[in-house]
């Protein structure tokens, strides 16, 4: 049997049957370890803790694995949040090779054996395809690791499985519906499954927050890290681009795709993006965490972003009043002019013109067990596909972008150097500079609006500023700051491109006054 085949067998294993992924091995809630926290209770707890239980013995990396896999199937199957595609058929057995290796002496790496999420558009080399969410990649089994992956790997991580996310990383219609796949359908948000969950890290973000993982990587290209990761109560970390290498990550646009880390701790984030950066590697992320990061710093307020939905103002109303008690000094900004002329559909074109060219390279290189070949071809299969893949909403970005003629073209060019200029140099650079300030904060998003389920996203008034971000490719963390009705909502530190370390501290230094993270209320429900 060939190795292709034999990665078809079976790569649908949460899919097509959870209850044969060794969720029948979940350790019971009352089965503990030395120091009397059980696999199943560890698994809620952030990243430094279960490393610390890992290091001393006092859990194994193959029963996290287990009780891992018990959550999620507990989380799919009894509540329905459909945030995993499928589960690494190969992790029990290499979860064993890693507690060998440590029963042997070996340095197992900074993530200990910690079980991660992939976010489904980073190949993986295990029995896993990478699908985008897509029924188009199906059969797109990867030969090699992403580079982040491989890092991951070399420091001790293991890949849990694939998260779902919005198809084409939100990336097929400008009237979606946020964490749809035709893979697996939409994710729901970890507090209330009614409301959205927002993308395209759906997955990923609900898997973190319902404690179906460790953490997990996303990508972003605008907002797709935030977003669902404010969302759904979880700490959220969009590197500067180019920390993470965008190699073997399904691209949208190469001037702003960037994966990043997505746990349920700064520091965790911080451990994550040490293991996985690539072109940072050797930079210790967890180096610069402090909780007086704040003491004697200006904070840039973007008093200009707050929406008026009610409740959001006043929790970071609340969330500046702790970064006060923490010695900053607060410097509101009251307005700012983004001075980029026809700014909505320059940056459209940026992402359009360079979706046809990365895409059809990254078509025209997966394995021949791929038939969609170019951008053509994925608008031609959906539209043969339509009741699986367009029952919601259509490709008219798809068609926007195949109309294009690619990124030789001096209107691209153009509009390139002017978003990007807008939003870093005349942007976050000149914000910081003007204002004399350290660090830019906001809130992270909306309140999660609910779900149309036949209809595409119906988003109210936007909070924040994190475009800037994004599209400058600059840093940015969002950091829990409460909930209003039940539904979390996050908190934005950003600055200017190298400063990962410094945001990540500011955050971290908050997060430790504030303690606004709250676990979704069925967590517990689950365990009695």
């Amino acid at each position: 049997m060939s190795v292709r085949i034999q990665k078809k067998i079976g790569s649908f294993c949460l899919a097509a049957a959870l209850s044969a992924c060794s969720a029948n091995e979940a350790p019971s809630p009352s089965e503990t370890g030395p120091s009397g926290r059980s696999a199943w209770e560890l698994t809620r707890a952030p990243i430094p803790d279960i490393i610390a239980a890992l290091e001393a013995g006092e859990i194994t990396s193959e029963e996290l694995a287990i009780a891992y896999t018990a959550r999620v199937a507990h989380g799919e199957k009894a509540v329905g949040l459909n945030a995993i595609i499928r589960l690494n058929p190969d992790l029990k057995a290499q979860a064993a090779e890693i507690d060998a290796r440590r029963a042997a002496g070996e340095d197992v790496g900074l993530l200990a054996g910690l079980p991660i999420l992939i976010k489904d558009n980073i190949e993986t080399a295990d029995n896993m395809p990478t699908t985008a969410g897509s029924l188009a990649l199906k059969d797109n089994f990867a030969v090699a690791d992403a580079p982040l992956v491989a890092k991951l790997r070399e420091n001790g991580a293991l890949i849990l499985g694939k998260a779902n996310l919005s198809e084409w990383a939100n990336f097929r219609s400008n009237r979606s519906q946020s964490g749809w796949s035709g893979v697996l359908g939409r994710t729901r948000n970890a507090y209330d499954l009614d409301r959205q969950a927002c993308g395209s890290s759906s997955g990923s973000a609900v898997g973190t927050a319902a404690a179906m993982a460790a953490g997990a990587v996303g990508t972003e290209t605008n907002g797709s890290i935030i977003c669902p990761s404010q969302g759904n109560g979880i700490v959220g970390f969009k590197p500067t681009l180019g920390v993470v290498a965008q190699d073997g990550v399904v691209p949208i646009a190469f001037s702003q795709d960037t994966a990043g880390p997505m746990t349920r701790s700064v520091e965790g984030a911080a451990m994550m993006l040490t293991a996985m950066a690539t072109n940072g590697a050797g930079i210790d992320y967890t180096a610069t965490l402090s909780d007086t990061a704040l003491e004697g710093k200006r904070i840039g307020v973007l008093r200009f972003s707050v929406s008026e939905q009610p409740g959001l103002a006043e929790r970071f109303d609340a969330a500046l009043a702790m970064l006060e008690a923490q010695g900053a000094e607060l410097v509101e900004i009251e307005a700012f002019d983004l001075q980029v002329e026809d700014y909505g559909r320059k940056s459209m074109s940026v992402l359009v013109h360079e979706f046809k060219t990365t895409i059809d390279a990254y078509l025209a290189a997966t394995p021949d067990t791929v038939t969609t070949r170019s951008l053509a071809d994925l608008i031609a299969f959906n539209e043969e596909n339509a009741p699986r893949e367009l029952p919601i909403f259509g490709q008219d970005i798809f068609e926007l972008s195949e109309a294009t003629n690619g990124v030789d073209d001096p209107t691209y060019q153009q509009a390139l150097a002017d978003v990007k200029r807008g939003t870093g140099e005349l942007g976050i650079d000149a914000l910081l500079a003007d204002h004399d300030v350290d660090v830019l904060v906001s809130p992270s998003g909306p309140i999660m609006p609910v779900v149309d389920e036949n209809g595409p996203d119906n988003w109210p008034q936007w909070s924040g500023a994190g475009y800037l971000a994004a599209v400058a490719g600059y840093p940015h963390l969002t950091v829990p700051m409460g909930q209003v009705d039940r539904v979390p909502i996050g908190l934005s530190f950003m600055s200017t491109a190298g400063k990962d370390g410094e945001v990540l501290a500011f955050g971290y230094d908050y997060e430790q006054a504030s303690q606004m993270r709250v676990p979704p209320s069925y967590i517990e429900a689950g365990e009695n």
